[in-house]
This record gives C-alpha cells, sequence and structure tokens, in this order.
C-alpha cells in the first residue's frame, strides 16, 4: 500500500515507521513520538503489500548505470487491506533470500512478518521429476543445489551477451549442511568442466514426462536450459559427478543479482588493483573499497577479464567472496535492524527464485531456513572443485577442464563423510581426537586374544546405510562361506550409522574377534559395552555407507584434512580481488 492509504500522504515511507522492540523481538508500528506517548504500540498487520524498498545506491563513476528495468524490488503499489486472518492464521516467518547462496544463510537469521500469499505468488517452483531426494531431513546433512543462470530475462541483461540464450548452468554452487548444523561447505563447479550429462526425465507443460537422452564429455554448464533441460538435470549431473544426493534447487538469473545487492543498501567489496573491463562486463573500479549494488554488482560478478588471468576460475573465487560479503552484509545489525530492508530482501527474494517442489512454499523454505540459522560465517567454508586442463585440447587453447581426481576424490570423500572444512571445527575435531587416543588403542588391543569356532559366533545383522540388500547378503555369505550358522538377518536399522561397527558384550570379544577376522573390521568398528550378556544373546553387526559387499574390506576411512592445493575461503573473511 502507497502512504496515502496508510493515512499518511507526507512522503513519509510506512516502513520508516516499523521498529524493533528488544523486549519482544518483534517489529512494532512507531506511531510518532508524541502519539507514542498517548497510544501504545500496535503489533504488526497481518497481510499487505511488501514496503517500499531502499532506493539503490549512486553508480560509482566509470561503472555501468541502471539500465532501463533496474528499479529496487517491491516499489510501493496501491491495493486494498485483504479479508480474514484471525490470530491462528498469523505466523511468524523466517526472512527468505534468493536463490543465491546468501538466501541459505541469512534465511534464519531473525523472523519477520513476510506476507504468505503474497511471497507464495512470488515463487517460481519447478517439478523436477524426483531429481532430488524429496526433502531434507532434520537428523541427517542437507544438500542444496544453487543455480545462477545466465538467461538474459528481464529488461537491460541482454546486453550481457547472447539475449536469445534459453540459459546454461553458469554458476553452480553445491551447498552441504552438516548433519548437527554448525558448518557448512560451499562448493563451486566450474562452467567448463567435460563431464557426463545422465538421461533426464523431465515435465512437461501438460503434465507428461519427457526423458532426454544422455551426453558423454559435453560442458557442465549444458546440464540446464539446452535439449529442454531442467533444473532437475543438473541436479542428476551434479549426483552423478559427486556422488552426492541433492535434496532441492535454488535458482536464479542476473536480476537477483542487482535486486538482491540493492536491496541490502549495497555489497561491500575490495580490490587490490584497478579494473577497467572493456571486452566484457564493462566494469570500471578504481583500487580499494567499493560498495556495490545493482548494475554494477552484476558487472562484478560477471567480469572475466578484470581478474587474475582472465579465466572462468579465477571469475569463480571472484563470485565466492562477494557471496560472502552479501552473507555479512546481511548478517549485519545495519541489516537486522531494518524493517525497511527486510520487507525489501523478501519481496526482491521471492521475485528472484525459482525452487523445486519440494520447498515450494515460504512455509517449506521457513523450515529450510530455521535448520541453517545458527551457522555461523566462520564455519561456512567456500571450496571450487579441483580441475586441470583438459589434455584432449591443443595447447595454446585450453578452454575446457576435466577433474583433477587426485585432488578432488579426498576433497568429495570429506563432503559425503560431512567432515567439515572450517578451521574452528578441526580444531575441535583435533581436541576430541586426542581424547579418543586411548579407547583407541584399548580397541586395537581387543583383537589380540583368543577366536571363538565359527559355530559358536552369534550375531544380529543390521543395514544401517549399506547397500540394499546388504543384510541379507551378509547373513547369507557368514552362513555358507564362513560357517557360522547361529546368525540373523534384522533387516533395517532402526536409525543409520556412520560406520559399520560391531557391538558386543565383554564376555563375547573372542566371539567379536572371529567376526571380524571374517568380515575384515577394523578395531575401530569394535564397540564393547560395560556388561556382559546373558547366553545365547547375539551381537550386532550394523552395516554403514563404508560397507560395499561381504568379503570385501570396508572403504578407507574420510579423510580429515584437504590437500594443500585445495583452493578454500572462509565466509567471515573479507579478502580483497586481485
Amino acid at each position: 500500500m502507497d502512504a496515502q492509504s496508510r493515512g499518511r500522504a507526507d512522503e513519509i515511507d510506512p516502513a520508516d515507521q516499523w521498529v524493533l522492540n528488544p523486549r519482544t523481538g518483534n517489529y512494532e508500528l512507531q506511531l510518532g513520538d508524541s502519539t507514542a506517548q498517548q497510544r501504545p504500540r500496535v503489533a504488526a498487520p497481518r497481510r499487505s503489500a511488501a514496503a517500499a524498498p531502499a532506493a539503490p545506491t549512486a553508480p560509482s563513476p566509470g561503472v555501468p548505470g541502471p539500465r532501463r528495468g533496474d528499479a529496487p524490488p517491491g516499489g510501493r503499489r496501491g491495493g486494498r487491506s485483504r479479508k480474514g486472518g484471525g490470530g491462528g492464521r498469523r505466523k511468524k516467518a523466517l526472512l527468505i533470500t534468493s536463490g543465491t547462496l546468501a538466501l541459505l544463510l541469512v534465511g534464519g537469521a531473525t523472523a519477520a512478518y513476510l506476507y504468505y500469499d503474497h511471497l507464495n505468488g512470488n515463487l517460481s517452483v519447478t517439478d523436477v521429476a524426483g531429481a532430488g531426494t524429496g526433502g531434507f531431513k532434520k537428523d541427517q546433512p542437507i544438500n542444496i543445489l544453487v543455480i545462477g543462470t545466465d538467461k538474459r530475462s528481464g529488461e537491460g541483461n541482454e546486453g550481457y551477451g547472447d539475449k536469445d540464450s534459453v540459459g546454461h548452468a553458469d554458476t553452480t554452487i553445491l551447498f552441504h549442511v552438516s548433519k548437527d548444523r554448525t558448518n557448512a561447505t560451499a562448493l563451486s563447479i566450474p562452467r567448463d568442466l567435460i563431464t557426463n550429462i545422465p538421461a533426464c526425465p523431465t515435465k512437461q507443460p501438460d503434465g507428461s514426462t519427457k526423458t532426454i537422452a544422455p551426453v558423454k564429455g559435453t560442458r557442465f554448464n549444458t546440464s540446464l536450459g539446452q535439449e529442454g533441460r531442467d533444473a532437475g538435470c543438473t541436479m542428476r549431473t551434479v549426483k552423478e559427478l559427486t556422488g552426492i544426493e541433492v535434496d532441492h534447487f535454488m535458482m536464479a538469473d542476473f536480476n537477483a543479482v542487482k535486486t538482491l545487492s540493492t536491496a541490502v543498501g549495497g555489497v561491500p567489496v575490495c580490490l587490490d588493483k584497478a579494473v577497467n573491463d572493456e571486452e566484457g562486463s564493462q566494469l570500471k573500479l578504481g583500487p580499494g573499497e567499493h560498495r556495490l549494488s545493482g548494475e554494477q554488482a552484476l558487472a562484478f560478478v560477471r567480469t572475466r577479464h578484470g581478474f587474475g588471468n582472465n579465466s572462468d576460475l579465477d571469475r569463480i573465487r571472484i563470485q565466492q567472496q562477494f557471496l560472502g560479503s552479501m552473507m555479512r552484509q546481511m548478517k549485519s545489525q545495519e541489516t537486522l535492524t531494518s524493517p525497511k530492508k527486510f520487507l525489501s530482501l523478501a519481496e526482491a527474494a521471492t521475485k528472484s527464485l525459482s525452487v523445486d517442489s519440494g520447498i515450494g512454499s515460504i512455509a517449506k523454505l521457513t523450515d529450510l531456513a530455521g535448520e541453517l540459522k545458527n551457522i555461523d560465517t566462520k564455519n561456512i567454508t567456500f571450496t571450487t572443485l579441483p580441475v586441470k586442463d583438459n589434455p584432449a585440447e591443443p595447447e595454446g587453447k585450453k578452454a575446457t577442464v576435466v577433474v583433477e581426481n587426485s585432488l578432488a576424490d579426498p576433497l568429495l570423500q570429506m563432503i559425503r563423510g560431512d567432515v567439515s572444512l572450517t578451521e574452528v571445527e578441526k580444531k575441535e575435531q583435533a581436541a576430541q581426537e586426542a581424547a579418543d587416543a586411548d579407547t583407541k588403542a584399548k580397541q586395537d588391543a581387543l583383537l589380540q586374544g583368543n577366536r571363538a569356532p565359527a559355530g559358536d559366533v552369534r550375531v544380529s545383522v543390521y543395514n544401517g546405510g549399506g547397500p540394499s540388500g546388504s543384510a541379507s547378503t551378509t547373513l547369507k555369505w557368514l552362513q555358507d562361506t564362513k560357517g557360522m550358522s547361529k546368525t540373523s538377518n534384522q533387516g533395517n536399522a532402526p536409525a543409520k550409522v556412520g560406520a559399520t561397527q560391531l557391538e558386543y558384550a565383554p564376555n563375547q570379544a573372542d566371539q567379536a574377534r572371529a567376526l571380524a577376522d571374517a568380515m575384515g573390521l577394523p578395531a575401530t568398528a569394535l564397540k564393547m559395552g560395560t556388561t556382559d550378556a546373558a547366553a545365547k544373546t547375539p551381537m550386532k553387526l550394523t552395516l554403514g555407507p563404508d560397507f560395499q559387499k561381504p568379503g570385501t574390506p570396508l572403504a578407507p576411512p574420510v579423510p580429515q584434512e584437504l590437500p594443500k592445493d585445495v583452493q578454500q575461503a572462509q565466509a567471515d573473511k573479507a579478502i580483497c580481488a586481485k
């Protein structure tokens, strides 16, 4: 609603009248100094149109000015108040940003009243035909694929290249949130990486499903937009490439960078040297600190000729620095205490955002934000999938890259194993490892001693994360191959385990040693209890994700440290672009 329809005709933005009550944590309407002394503050309205956003910052000299259509998000609009909404329908929602990485980090920063019907209408939702897991689980890690497309939608964006492009997966980040929600890893995937795109079922406008044929040895960025591929195809490609299950996707185009950077009042960046990109983005900035918004911000993240050796890998680093700065800006008191910026962000974010149907509403996005709200920026690590020049291309004409397996494998193992890359987490892990040193020594000693005869070994086998059917195949193998006839298959475990483990009582140690020998179990997989078991009580063998098949040694332990040549940066650190 505009100022007049709220009873104000004095050019004062109504959003400026909302203030944070430190006693309740809610935003309340401040009616003015004199009025406030006579009347109590009132709670925020249940329903309303979005308030006007913060005005964009003026462009620096030499930086492209706002193009036509580069308006701030959520401009003023007239309209009647909506009916309904008793107290039970009034909900608190968490601030949701866009399909950029910033969405995930500040989504749960604090609570704000959002206009559910209006904001739900802004969202663009895609049915990805089973490409994701169907929904994140509260007791498991969360993997969100954040896709920045180079589709030139929106007025003024055709100047950034092929205005008729249907869009590619131009900027892709796999955002892994730890099981305990204390840390996160943001893995950038280069657009020019040569990979395989699997067969891709896509939902058609008439409701039918069309399967797009697989492609081998092509650029990663063609997993989106080309030949009718949707974001579900990119999700499938990432799963095949990394071995990591993707829960959901969030996607944004060029307008998201412009509107979100404007809504927060500009994103601070630092440059080691002057930039004059006359070949591409037209970005022109001097050395030092700048606050970029709108067209300036888009030019900064799009430039391929301003930093490093003008490669896409250097542009990825610049984008990571920009996103880290945007996260810090959104979490700053300057943003968190401004109702005007909150409303602008909510409007800009939902208009910029495309998501899968699993999180295709404000309520579902709010649930996701609630899972992420406590992650500190110091515990967020940006990294890039390690790659090398494509050996199939001639020297001097290198345009694509391939995975550098010696560096990529340990990195992907750490993400799949939910190992944090942050220094804070590493220190905590080191302390825990030191505390466990004595326990490990005792475990190693457990393997020394007598072994029970195979026919005396009693064990119940559970599947706690191994391949489908592992419990039954292991049971048959133990009975038929190893002569351990007193075994039973208990099916799926009550909960998944991080690694295969054998639980037993002190008086079952000889049985545990015999089973460990047969299965190839390491000492770390043996978990001895404190009290003896009754006669005929079986041990408990739970097969984890490291289990491959009976008779095959368990997968090697997940690395706890990255190779030194893997690029990484923490989101809480401001770095000057070089």
